[in-house]
Formats: structure tokens, C-alpha cells, sequence
């Protein structure tokens, strides 16, 4: 599975699902957007393998986005997570930090873990380079594309013009032959980044930059009114089991999330009621086609009663669905890079096309 395919279904509601397996990392880049650390939440085990269990054949999601943290802590909940998956017909995705190449290995628990996966990303920027070389890094990735698994990469900058965005795509390009996707995004002040990098974001009207798809990419905002917003599509399982609508790191770690982006709770909710609550609610389809200004006044809709009966209103419209679905279908027959021309570096867009059509055939 391609990149690419996974990134024109972002629009889409409910066509993904993005899970937190922890919030544990064993390493401590200063730009994460989590805060991941040494310690942290594990999200709970068996109530996510019921969730991905309730998959059927003709109600789940196209892909399962995991990811933490770092989720590969967890090599047999990945594992686990991604044969039920796959036994629905969901394909698998995986971000990871790549902790444990180091020295250019795979170990033989992770190669399985990723038996059913189909598609595996490492993210790789000066941070993550302190703590695993680059050269080790595609050691493994070849390894693992080896093993019949499509692979890209997640890369973070703080701009277009950052030397390292051109020196490291360069090297990726040349190393994987073209052969390997790639996903530029651009540093947001989110987690441990929230000070330093503060100064290089020019902020939205509302005070923020827009939401990134979680372990997808980052933007880099301007100005503007409000858009149709895309990253309110997949339902988002955060540490606690808490299934939000959205992928913005306050909303997934903040408590609580506020109602009108609650979806449930994978302890006692499961797939197809999450997913009718993400393409019916009336305000998310405004959201989605739209838009209600930044992510900080998304949030503080509450706190706004007329602005979120409005938004209730728009979407309880007759049309209103039929809108919501055209206006994913516009956006995914747009193509992942016109996506990320949105969300992620405009320059770099490009190169998530990037990648063979057979690449994981044999997983996918």
C-alpha cells in the first residue's frame, strides 16, 4: 500500500482510523509534538483489540493508522491489532521512530510484529538523527522493504527553505531509487517544540497553526478564513480509549475533549457506532465543509453557543450529507499531493508520489 493511497483517503469520513498505542518513547526528540517519553500512558490493550476485532467485511474502516508514541514498545498489540484488521480487510499502516535500528538491525520481534502490516513509515529529521543515524535508518527500511512491506518516510523541517529538508530528501531520493515516499511537514510549537518553535510559525486568525494529520504532516499556515476542514474525517483513538474526530494534539491529549468532538469510547463503543457518529453528526459535516475559522475556535465551540447552533444548523441541512460526501470524493480525486499542498511543506508535496505501484504487494 502506497502512501500515497493512504493520504487521498484523509478527506474521507471514517475511511481511516488513527490509534494511539502509548504515549511511550524511548527516545526524546525535542520537536515532538506528544511529549513522548520514557514514561507515559499505555492505551488500554484488550479494549483495542475488541474495537479492531468489531471490524466486519462490510462495515470498517480502509485503514488503521497506529501510532503512539512509539507503538512498535508494543510488537505484539501491533501484531495483533493488524491480523484482525486484516482479517476485515483493513490494511495496516505503521509510523514509527525507528528506535530500535541503531545499528542498521531489525529485530526479529518487530519484522514480526509487521507480518500483516502494509505500509510502514519511519520519521527521520535532525532530531530523530541525534539518536539513530541516518545510515541506520535505511538499513532497516530496506530490510523491511525486503520483507514485501511498501515503506516511506515522515520528515520535519522548520520551513520550506530549511537546508536539511533539501540535503535529507535528496538523500532518500538517491538511497531508495525513487522507490520509497516521502512526507515533508514543517514543525508546529506542540509539545515539547511548543517554546522554541513558537517564533517560526506565522499563526492563523484564532491564534494557531491548523491541525496536521496525526503522524501524517504539519503545515504552514497563513492567514485565511475559514476552509473546509479535511483532518476532522478519521476518528482518532487517543491514550485513555477516548475517540475523538480530531487529530489536533490538544484535542487528543486535553481533557476533556469538548462534546461536540467526542465520538465515544473503545471500551464500550464499537467500530460501526463510532463511525455513524463521525459521518452523521451535523457539526462535523459543517466542520468538514466549511470549516468554523482555526482548531482554537473549533475547540472553543462550546463555549460559543450561537457559532455551534449555526454549525448544528448547516449541517442538519437535507443536503448536507450529500455535500459532506462530494467534497471528500473532490479532495481524493485531487490527489495526496494537493492535500498536502494544505497540510503539509507545498514545496516537497510531490514526493509523497513517490514509491512503485507494486511496492507491499505482498502485505497489501
Amino acid at each position: 500500500m502506497r502512501l500515497a493511497e493512504i493520504i487521498e483517503l484523509r478527506p474521507v469520513p471514517a475511511a481511516g482510523l488513527l490509534a494511539t498505542l502509548t504515549r511511550r518513547c524511548p527516545l526524546s526528540c525535542a520537536h515532538c509534538s506528544t511529549s513522548s517519553g520514557p514514561r507515559g500512558e499505555d492505551t488500554p490493550a484488550e479494549a483495542l483489540r475488541r474495537f479492531v476485532g468489531g471490524f466486519t467485511s462490510a462495515d470498517r474502516p480502509e485503514v488503521l493508522m497506529l501510532t503512539g508514541g512509539e507503538p512498535l514498545l508494543r510488537p505484539a498489540l501491533v501484531a495483533d491489532l493488524a491480523a484482525l484488521a486484516a482479517s476485515a480487510g483493513t490494511r495496516t499502516s505503521v509510523l514509527s521512530g525507528m528506535f530500535f535500528a541503531a545499528d542498521g538491525r531489525v529485530p526479529a520481534r518487530i519484522l514480526s510484529a509487521l507480518r500483516h502490516v502494509a505500509h510502514f513509515s519511519a520519521s527521520i529529521d535532525v532530531f530523530h538523527e541525534r539518536e539513530v543515524p541516518r545510515a541506520a535508518v535505511f538499513r532497516a527500511m530496506h530490510r523491511i522493504r525486503e520483507s514485501g512491506i511498501a515503506v516511506s518516510f515522515h520528515v520535519a523541517g522548520t520551513a520550506a527553505d530549511d537546508a536539511y529538508l533539501a540535503d535529507i530528501t535528496a538523500s532518500i531520493r538517491t538511497e531508495f531509487d525513487d522507490q520509497a515516499a516521502v512526507l515533508v511537514n514543517h514543525i508546529r510549537p506542540v509539545g515539547r517544540a511548543a517554546g522554541w518553535a513558537a517564533a517560526r510559525t506565522v499563526p492563523l486568525r484564532g491564534g494557531e497553526a491548523p491541525s496536521p494529520p496525526r503522524g501524517v504532516a504539519s503545515g504552514s499556515p497563513t492567514a485565511m478564513p475559514p476552509a473546509p476542514c479535511a483532518m476532522a474525517a478519521w476518528p482518532t483513538v487517543a491514550f485513555d480509549g477516548t475517540v475523538a474526530a480530531c487529530c489536533n494534539q490538544r484535542v487528543v491529549d486535553g481533557r476533556p475533549v469538548p462534546e461536540h468532538l467526542r465520538l465515544g469510547h473503545i471500551a464500550h463503543d464499537d467500530w460501526a457506532t463510532i463511525r455513524r457518529r463521525c459521518v452523521e453528526s451535523p457539526v462535523l459535516r459543517t466542520i468538514r465543509t466549511a470549516g468554523v475559522g482555526s482548531c482554537t475556535d473549533c475547540r472553543g465551540l462550546a463555549r460559543r453557543p450561537a457559532a455551534l447552533e449555526a454549525a448544528e444548523r448547516s449541517g442538519s441541512r437535507p443536503a448536507a450529507g450529500a455535500m459532506d460526501m462530494l467534497g471528500a470524493r473532490l479532495q481524493h480525486d485531487a490527489g495526496a499531493a494537493s492535500l498536502l499542498r494544505r497540510y503539509g511543506s507545498d514545496r516537497y508535496a510531490p514526493l509523497v508520489l513517490l514509491g512503485g505501484p507494486g511496492d507491499g504487494e505482498e502485505s497489501s
